[in-house]
């Protein structure tokens, strides 16, 4: 090779070093950019559910920050379970995310064979909203007080029913650990999501339900429905009428439903961290504290460290209950 073929090969060399450079650096500057365009936040229930409760919200505080759309996408089926397996399968760009629940927690221990790994398969960015389970009735089916309820559920095994967001969910779940504990055989009917079971609740089709208070809160202060108690061992702040578990005869009775938000693993690292610092950002404003206060919520407020952890310790949790109950797929 002469002289003018070694410097023009050179010249090549760093004119493609310099590409590369420059498209590194777009490609730095486009994920920076986020969000450029709409996001698509897949939701793994139907519209009217507890999870969905909380995304649109959050949605619209989201777009009023940015200026562009989260667009909620209802995916529901199998307990949740077909949202999540949509989900993290999706191009991990940051343009899909995932906003699942506790039923995430708990469905491994519930399928015997799930299309992904909610702790694999995901990275986790934030805990959105803790709320407590509480459990609602018909007042035209059921007595509007626990005891009355309780006394007449105990006489009468398998004639009434709770309905739930799908086997495996911890509308279920709740289910199954209140009649181990109140020693109550009631019947369980899945749904595709809490929203349709809430519908026939308040029609009568069913008589009960174990609902995170965030679906049921709009319902119980229209009077559409009636809640007995709430879990865990202190009243709710936007329902102080309403007793807790612990103080009905129930202490160990301490189910929550929490809500969370993931991106496909492989998302960017500095692409999380925008999304992350934009959900911060969305869950100090006045109207979405208003939202959550009026469900009954808090904010997570865990890093995203700490919400996988977080989630690691619920799926062990929530795998003992289950163990424990005997709970299986209808």
């Amino acid at each position: 090779m002469n002289n003018f073929q070694l410097n023009a090969t050179r010249r090549d060399v760093l004119r493609a070093a310099a590409a590369g450079a420059v498209g590194i650096s777009l490609g730095s500057q486009a994920q920076s950019a986020w969000p450029s365009r709409p996001i698509t936040v897949i939701v793994p229930f139907p519209a009217g559910g507890g999870t969905d409760a909380f995304a649109r919200p959050l949605s619209a505080q989201f777009a009023k920050l940015t200026g562009k759309q989260l667009i909620i996408d209802n995916r529901g089926g199998a307990g949740g379970t077909l949202g999540a397996g949509i989900a993290a399968k999706a191009v991990p760009d940051g343009y899909t995310l995932f906003m699942g629940a506790v039923h995430h927690a708990i469905a491994p221990s519930m399928y015997p064979k799930l299309d992904y790994d909610i702790e694999k398969d995901f990275v986790p960015l934030s805990l959105l909203a803790n709320v407590p389970q509480v459990l609602v009735v018909n007042p035209k089916n059921l007595p509007g007080n626990f005891k009355d309820f309780l006394a007449l559920v105990r006489k009468s095994p398998g004639k009434y029913n709770y309905g739930s967001a799908g086997a495996g969910t911890s509308h279920h779940l709740a289910g199954e650990l209140f009649k181990q504990q109140s020693h109550t055989f009631i019947t369980h009917i899945p749904y595709r999501g809490a929203g349709p079971a809430l519908q026939d609740l308040m029609a009568g089709t069913v008589d009960m339900m174990f609902d995170g208070l965030g679906s049921s809160a709009g319902h119980i202060k229209g009077g559409r429905i009636k809640a007995l108690m709430v879990s865990g061992n202190k009243r709710n702040a936007a329902f102080p009428d309403v007793p807790c578990a612990a103080e009905l005869g129930f202490p160990e009775y301490t189910v929550t439903t929490w809500y969370g938000m993931w991106a496909p693993k492989g998302t960017p690292t500095d692409v999380q961290a925008k999304i992350v610092e934009e959900l911060n950002r969305a869950s100090v404003t006045p109207e979405l504290k208003a939202v959550w206060a009026a469900n009954g919520a808090d904010f997570g407020g865990l890093t995203p460290t700490q919400f996988g952890s977080f989630v690691s310790a619920e799926v062990k949790r929530w795998a003992a209950v289950v163990k424990a109950s005997g709970a299986k797929l209808d």
